[in-house]
Parts: structure tokens; sequence; C-alpha cells
């Protein structure tokens, strides 16, 4: 009868340390998860700043204005086609 109760104890202290470092496993990944996260938020706000800086009308127009020579017609250019 002893040694079966000194087989349980035993048994249950194995479960109780492989439960703790299961324990302590999963809240290493967790804390490197929410790292992840964080630095892709971060990267995210970036890039959406990135993006309207980008796509200001005032950048746009430039670079019609530079790179593909348009220009605001004028009002002798313009032609009104009726449907």
């Amino acid at each position: 009868m002893l040694a079966l109760l000194l087989a349980g104890v035993i048994a249950s202290g194995v479960g109780v340390v492989y439960a703790r470092h299961q324990s302590r496993a999963l809240f290493v990944q967790l804390q490197s998860l929410l790292s992840e996260r964080d630095a892709l938020n971060i990267e995210w706000g970036q890039l959406q700043l990135e993006q309207s800086t980008l796509a200001t009308h005032g950048r746009i127009e430039r670079l019609a204005t530079e790179r593909l020579d348009m220009h605001v017609p004028a009002h002798d250019e313009i032609i009104l086609v009726k449907p």
C-alpha cells in the first residue's frame, strides 16, 4: 500500500512539473507573439503614413506635370461631348 501511495505522489509531482514547464513555454510563446504583433502594428502605421504621404493631391499633380507633361487645359482646349 505504501509503495502505491509513493508512486502516486511521484507521478503527481512529475505531472505538476510537466504542467509548470508547459505553462512557462506557452507564456514565452505568448510574449514572442505579442512582440511580433506590436512590431507589425508599428509597421502598419508606418505604411499607412507613407501611403497618405505618397497620395497627396499636390504630389500627384507635381508628378503628372513633371513626368507626364500634363497640364490643366485652357478654356479653348475643353470640348464638351453631349450624349
